[in-house]
């Protein structure tokens, strides 16, 4: 009845892009692949009669990411489908490079990120080449643009959402989860990749496209949060620890209920949408800047002023100073953060 609903949406002649969206987010999703070959244009308003033509070979090649992108393509080989045959993957992992390098012509704004091919790859399966670069070149300035900077500053700052939308939930992880100092950096393959990059079954990835497209561009940290709240009692029964809870968090479980998820995931915009958690997620962002200040001026003093104690004592034993130490404490979450995303720029897919 669904897929019948779709097309005889898709065949009227003013077709209802409010009607797809709902059809996007409700449960079930799009249905199949040749569903979203029509309606995820659509939802981004995409000219399909007039995609650009590839640009010449020495164009694509002479950008200044084509050598990285070409490394990320050649480390991706479990986004493919299993049992697809060798020179099938390659001609895909080919197309894959052109995609990205196309959008990447394109629009000299944008900076290439690691985790970008994760997303391309989805839309690459799905539509072909040509229309998943008319749909990425649409996606890329708007849900994707947050994530290409020359810098990651606006990733770092979404991020900063999570443990707000967590806590109007449920208070109680959320300060399980802050004492334990594990941070957010387990969640950021997540949102760059739209869990392309953590989910191992290409129906549930696509599935979570329908919803993403369909909906505003900061859903997949409600998402996040929608994952890490239905694994609260997993977590506040674990060791409240930095290692344990990141190693936990870091690996999503098999068959997740994604629709459960999002409905818990709108339910959680609609209770608390991102013009009322941008504020604390500012405090947040604030807090961690001052921490790394500290840090680092607390490394510079250092190298001028011989210490006899160690820096990890030097960081917490304050004077007794309850208030010290609990800046002292975003700053160790300040240094890991920063690790963390720097493991981003150099890491290897498996």
């Amino acid at each position: 009845k669904k897929e019948k609903e779709i097309l005889d949406t898709l065949s009227s002649n003013d077709v209802d892009i409010e009607r797809l969206r709902s059809f996007a987010v409700s449960p079930g999703g799009l249905l199949n692949d040749d569903i979203r070959k029509e309606v995820w244009p659509r939802l981004l308003d995409v000219d399909v009669t007039d995609i650009p033509k590839k640009p010449p070979e020495e164009v694509l090649h002479g950008h200044r990411d084509y050598t990285q992108v070409v490394m990320d393509v050649n480390r991706s080989l479990k986004r493919f489908p299993p049992g697809m045959e060798e020179e099938v993957r390659m001609s895909y992992q080919d197309q894959l490079v052109d995609l990205i390098m196309r959008v990447l012509v394109q629009h000299e704004e944008l900076h290439y990120y690691q985790g970008y091919h994760d997303i391309c790859v989805t839309f690459l399966l799905v539509l072909g080449e040509d229309l998943a670069f008319a749909v990425l070149d649409v996606l890329s300035l708007q849900h994707l643009r947050d994530f290409m900077d020359v810098n990651m500053d606006r990733t770092k700052h979404i991020l900063n959402y999570l443990y707000p939308i967590v806590g109007r939930a449920s208070p109680k992880l959320r300060q399980f989860m802050e004492e334990s100092e594990v941070g957010t950096v387990f969640s950021l393959s997540w949102l760059i990749t739209w869990f392309g990059h953590v989910l191992g079954d290409l129906d549930s990835i696509v599935r979570l496209y329908d919803f993403f497209m369909a909906s505003a561009p900061l859903m997949p940290i409600y998402m996040a949060a929608s994952i890490v709240l239905y694994r609260e009692k997993e977590i506040l029964a674990s060791e409240c620890e930095m290692c344990t809870l990141h190693g936990m968090l870091s690996h999503i479980p098999d068959n997740l209920p994604f629709e459960e998820l999002i409905v818990t995931a709108k339910d959680l915009f609609s209770k608390c949408p991102p013009k009322i958690v941008a504020k604390e997620a500012a405090e947040i962002h604030e807090q961690k800047k001052l921490a790394l200040s500290q840090y680092r001026r607390k490394i510079s003093q250092r190298n001028k002023i011989p210490q006899k104690d160690g820096l990890l004592k030097s960081l917490i034993v304050l004077d007794g100073n309850r208030l010290y130490v609990k800046v002292t404490l975003w700053t160790l979450v300040g240094i890991i953060t920063a690790a963390g995303l720097t493991w981003l720029n150099h890491y290897v897919h498996d």
